[in-house]
């Protein structure tokens, strides 16, 4: 048990899948057999957790781990199993598939799983079991094929073992919420903002919290969306990203102390020429924006990101000025942003589009200014796949139900 708890903790603190010896050191592969059934685990966000068993007599394809585990791998990144499981495969025994096709690529797709769920070795639930998926997961598929009574079932990967989910046990994964919000203000005192769509309650946005957190949600980072996007990380089935555009003092009087207390995680896209030296003293009737020392006092919860520098302003038709500035323009201020809120965060490696505003100079720019994922405010959920500098996301309104909320982040599909 304390191998199991020093192992766990070098895990968390090293980086566990990107630092393993699957992903680093690329040794050479053993084919073991279980002996019995035995538990699993992986990091899934920024946990090392139980991600669920493999029957006994299963065979898997295993590196050496520390001294008491093997490692294999699981989905985007490596899972671990003890040694004493496993022992060599017998002879020339051989399963089915052939230990899989190590080279099939992944389909852009994964599944979602709600509970326990049983995985098979054939699309077929009089197949053997191979094992158990646990609840909480978003795992790659390969495919999907329909059985002679129409039921679909999904192909995934475990340990280079070729395996099958029902699709009656998981769903098929719809993408990520990236939740959008602006501006709190307490009732009482919102007389100016209250039929602006982009101003939330506090009472409406600490029960929407409450409610992600009664739902076992975890928030993720732009860094884990990136992972997420780009087929690179393990991540919870129930995730949701938490954004705030234009960097306003409601976000650390407000916003800051409903999240800290549930450890959640957001990510405030700042516009960097607008930072106040000292902070103002509050004023309800006014947009004011978050100070130096606000924004280091919230660095603990908030993620400082660009929401540019300049170009956060609209013409006289009421349309983002950045459409019509040319594509160095754009680029300089892109490059101005990151360089300029570089003292809150050395990693500035996402932006969020002025009033949603993009085109083709915008796109170009973004990904020259280095960087690496932009979103919008057209309405939808993220993917794996999606175009990196045209993510989607989705706007939960002071008048909106928690009904309504979890309608909008659960995983059904978007109308």
């Amino acid at each position: 048990m304390f191998t199991r708890v020093v192992f766990v903790l070098l895990l968390l603190i090293t980086g566990s899948a990107s630092a393993s010896l699957i992903n680093q050191q690329r040794l050479p592969a053993r084919y073991m057999q279980t002996t019995e059934d035995a538990t699993i685990w992986a990091q899934v966000g920024n946990n090392v957790v139980t991600v669920g068993n493999v029957r006994a007599g299963q065979i898997l394809a295993v590196v050496p781990g520390a001294a008491d585990y093997y490692e294999f791998s699981f989905g985007f990144g490596t899972g671990f199993i003890d040694k004493g499981h496993l022992e060599p495969v017998q002879g020339h025994q051989r399963v089915e598939d052939t230990l899989g096709d190590l080279n099939k690529p992944l389909s852009n797709q994964n599944l979602l799983t709600w509970r326990d769920t049983p995985v098979y070795n054939a699309p077929s639930t009089g197949s053997a079991p191979f094992g158990v998926l646990a609840d909480n997961l978003r795992y790659p598929i390969i495919s999907k094929l329909k059985d002679r009574l129409n039921q679909t079932w999904y192909q995934i990967r475990i340990g280079n073992r070729l395996a099958w989910v029902s699709s009656l046990d998981a769903q098929e994964d719809n993408g990520i919420p990236v939740l959008t919000y602006h501006h709190i203000l307490r009732d009482e005192e919102n007389t100016r903002f209250r039929h602006t769509s982009t101003t939330t309650s506090v009472r409406a946005f600490s029960n929407q919290m409450t409610w992600l957190r009664d739902q076992g949600y975890t928030t993720l980072t732009m860094y884990q969306l990136e992972g997420y996007v780009r087929n690179k990380m393990n991540l919870p089935a129930r995730s949701v990203v938490i954004t705030f555009d234009d960097g306003l003092k409601s976000v650390s009087r407000y916003a800051y102390p409903v999240l800290k207390p549930y450890g959640f995680k957001a990510t405030a896209f700042i516009i960097s020429s607008r930072i106040k030296r000292h902070p103002q003293k509050w004023d309800p009737k006014s947009l004011q924006f978050m100070s130096v020392s606000e924004l280091r006092g919230i660095e603990d919860v908030f993620d400082v990101q660009s929401h540019t520098h300049f170009l956060h302003r609209v013409d006289g038709n009421r349309h983002p000025i950045l459409l019509s500035r040319s594509y160095h323009n754009i680029l300089f201020d892109f490059a101005r942003s990151r360089r300029s809120l570089a003292q809150f965060n050395p990693h500035v490696l996402y932006l969020s589009y002025p009033f949603g505003g993009y085109d083709d100079k915008a796109i170009k720019a973004a990904n020259d200014a280095g960087f690496h994922l932009a979103v919008t405010t057209v309405k939808g959920k993220v993917k794996p796949g999606d175009n990196p500098f045209l993510l989607k996301r989705l706007y939960i309104l002071r008048t909106d139900s928690l009904e309504t909320m979890s309608r909008l982040i659960s995983n059904q599909p978007q109308s």
